[in-house]
């Protein structure tokens, strides 16, 4: 985590790479070609389904739109990627919110390296295998009105090929997470908010047609759009750059020797944990919501329905974007180790003791920037609700600060890594030269 101050790759020099280099042209291909292939699945339809019948009675359902998100259209369409990253984006909160539980998964998890890490996967892919049959049957039986010939055998069927699909998506996030450009899971997501993109911005311009007195509403809503994506942006990158002193060492020849002291930083970002803080928190506050409407109950629906909107789901947002950033900040970063790291090298924070002084030090920062961050990200998530009512355009309901969220968060976490394969690159033409 200590790094030195250097200069970064630019723009064009990341570019030039990108046409030039072939190891990060063919990861770049590679990752286009899953993400086509992801998206090609979710317009294969599912076979016995009424599917005109279905859009009809479901095109104003405000749990189908934000689950569409996640799903590309998938389940407007109910093809055979329905349900897409969900059940391995369900699985991975369920396993990190069980792993600090159970002290043998979190031995596994931080004592056993990279064999630890890979079986803790492992339990993921298993688990992400049963919550994938629990939402495809209950899928199959929730579309029963829409299914002339609905039946046990149909159970069957839809709730094999729903989760065969579910499990090929996965495997296709972790290929591209190994073998491409980025996180492949958090790729998925993005590409499937993108392809919702063009159908708000027709709606948008056909409710401007209709009513000329909504451009102004549609002109405020897409400047605070923008100013939060500068917000996200800042925040995105923001990080504490906190000093540390090597220890001192004798250079030069011994009649001329003198003392040099290394000086280099430890970088905090205000946001540790990213973006998946917001993915998280958004499917797990709609996952009641979710499971209510394969329910079908009105006691159920009544009582869930206070999630949906108004200051109950506002406040459940903001909680849970701060636990899952504070969850996140100890999984990237634990003060304890990077102390012992540190009076391991000899090194220090100016000021600070070395041990358990210079642990608190590093966790009562790490403490505050994650704070200042959650806070941020939720106020940037709840005020497009606030002007969607005020201005009465409601045509983006569903692409508001989540997806921007998840968008910019995406983006930038995936030119990171194209520049630090570039930086790589770099340094080994000039080892090799």
């Amino acid at each position: 985590m200590v790094g030195k101050r250097g200069k970064g790759a630019s723009a064009g020099e990341t570019f030039a790479q990108m046409a030039s280099a072939s190891g990060l042209r063919q990861r770049m291909l590679f990752t286009i070609g899953m993400l086509i292939l992801a998206r090609v699945g979710i317009y294969l339809p599912l076979p016995g389904i009424n599917q005109e019948l279905f859009q009809k009675a479901t095109q104003d359902n405000a749990i189908i739109g934000f689950l569409n998100i996640f799903a590309g259209g998938g389940f407007s369409t109910l093809g055979i990627f329905t349900l897409g990253i969900l059940p391995y984006i369900n699985a991975s909160i369920i396993m990190q919110l069980l792993v600090p539980v159970f002290p043998k998964m979190e031995a596994l998890q931080k004592d056993e390296g990279e064999q630890g890490r890979r079986q803790i996967a492992q339990y993921t892919r298993f688990l992400a295998l049963g919550w994938g049959i629990i939402q495809s049957v209950g899928i199959a039986v929730w579309i029963k009105a829409f299914v002339p010939d609905w039946g046990p055998l149909f159970v069957f069927q839809t709730s094999m090929a729903l989760t065969a699909g579910a499990i090929f998506v996965m495997w296709l996030s972790e290929l591209i997470t190994d073998r491409g450009i980025g996180n492949g899971a958090s790729l998925l997501i993005f590409i499937n908010i993108v392809a919702s993109l063009p159908t708000a911005l027709t709606q948008t311009f056909q409710l401007i047609q209709a009513d000329s007195s909504r451009l102004l509403g549609t002109l405020v809503l897409l400047a605070v759009f923008m100013a939060m994506i500068v917000a996200i942006v800042f925040v995105q990158e923001g990080t504490r750059r906190i000093p540390i002193i090597s220890a001192r060492r004798q250079v030069g020849p011994r009649r001329q020797q003198f003392q040099q002291q290394e000086t280099s930083y430890l970088p905090l970002r205000v946001n540790q944990g990213g973006v998946m803080p917001i993915i998280f928190a958004s499917s797990l506050l709609y996952l009641p919501l979710s499971l209510a409407q394969f329910a079908r109950n009105a006691n159920v629906d009544k009582a869930v329905g206070y999630l949906s909107s108004g200051w109950v789901h506002n406040l459940l947002y903001l909680v849970l974007i701060l636990f899952f950033s504070y969850f996140y900040a100890t999984l990237v970063i634990n003060p304890e180790d990077v102390s012992k790291n540190l009076k391991k090298m000899g090194s220090s924070i100016p000021g600070v003791r070395p041990g358990k002084a210079t642990s608190d030090y590093i966790e009562q920062i790490m403490n505050r920037l994650t704070f200042l961050g959650a806070v941020f990200l939720a106020a940037v998530a709840i005020i497009p609700t606030f002007v969607e009512q005020a201005t009465g355009v409601t045509t983006f309901n569903g692409i508001g600060a989540t997806s921007l969220l998840i968008l910019v968060g995406v983006a930038i976490d995936t030119v990171r890594q194209i520049q630090t394969y570039v930086i790589s690159q770099r340094y080994e033409g000039m080892v090799k030269k």
